[in-house]
């Protein structure tokens, strides 16, 4: 059976009268990358400290490697970046890579961790003198520099352009495709869609969805129809999207031929399933309406 790495077991956690997370299960399998996505104040960055021993859950269980994630023993596997992180302003990039890497029996070197993470030619440079994108870049590439088993990012690409946020993605993809296992976080759904194997959805600390993609969009039955055409049909719930016009409907095939029977000559038809950002919105969307019906 495959190992589990981390886990939460009926898990809530209170802040006073907040309810930050609410009888969360979660399990981690080794050589998994698995995406965590909820909206701000969903409790995903509560959930991460608590599976790295930052916080203690109010109740239900919390296990890293087996341990309790408090144990200092459990988080030598364990590899981490958070939202927020600090580097010595006067430091060079070498000096903090190498400080980190001292700490461990069997790390990588310090020019291969900076080559993963498109930081080649920085080892030199004080910290202090990094733009802010390759200092995010650092504080991740210090998270993988003691072979973890696991690691734990949370918002990784945040504030990084395209092209920095991509360079990271292929030294994530690196990490997994050797066995690594990741848990992230990210408000970006198409790094989601980039990265993870597997997505868990949480709103208001509860767990809406976990599956692989497909699983997930196929919890909004929609299928996205889209067209050209000259004029419009006359179809409910039709709209343009550039020269496009686009329906949605839980019944592609239906949809079709209601299409063709209006008599409108179209091309380029295109039908799709609902994309992770349909589905993460419907899934948040409806759980808030619920919440506060």
């Amino acid at each position: 059976m495959t190992e589990i790495l981390a886990r939460a077991v009926g898990v809530t956690r209170r802040y006073g009268a907040t309810v930050a997370l609410d009888s969360v299960d979660l399990d981690i399998p080794a050589g998994r990358l698995v995406g965590l996505l909820g909206p701000n104040g969903a409790g995903k960055s509560t959930l991460l400290n608590l599976l790295t021993g930052l916080r203690r859950p109010t109740a239900g269980r919390v296990e890293l490697f087996g341990r309790v994630p408090t144990d200092a023993a459990a988080r030598r596997e364990l590899g981490t970046t958070p939202q927020e992180t600090g580097l010595p302003a006067t430091l060079r990039v070498g000096e903090v890579v190498d400080f980190v890497a001292h700490h461990y029996p069997h790390p990588v070197g310090t020019g291969e961790l900076l080559d993963r993470f498109g930081l080649t030619g920085l080892h030199r440079r004080q910290t202090g003198g990094l733009s802010g994108g390759q200092k995010r870049r650092l504080a991740v590439a210090i998270a993988f520099v003691g072979r973890p088993r696991l690691v734990v990012l949370d918002e990784p690409t945040t504030g990084l352009d395209v092209e920095a946020r991509r360079a990271l993605w292929e030294g994530v993809r690196e990490y997994s495709a050797g066995g690594g296992t990741v848990l992230l976080t990210s408000h970006y759904l198409e790094e989601i869609e980039a990265l993870a194997q597997r997505v868990v959805v949480i709103g208001a600390g509860r767990v809406l969805a976990d599956g692989d993609l497909d699983d997930v969009r196929r919890v909004v039955a929609s299928s996205t129809v889209s067209f050209t055409a000259t004029v419009a049909p006359d179809l409910p719930g039709l709209t343009r999207d550039g020269d496009r016009f686009v329906l949605h409907s839980p019944d592609a095939d239906r949809l079709v031929r209601d299409l063709v029977a209006t008599g409108v000559d179209f091309r380029d038809l295109q039908v799709r399933p609902a994309s992770l950002e349909e589905a993460f919105l419907a899934l948040t969307d409806n759980h808030a309406a619920a919440f506060t019906a």
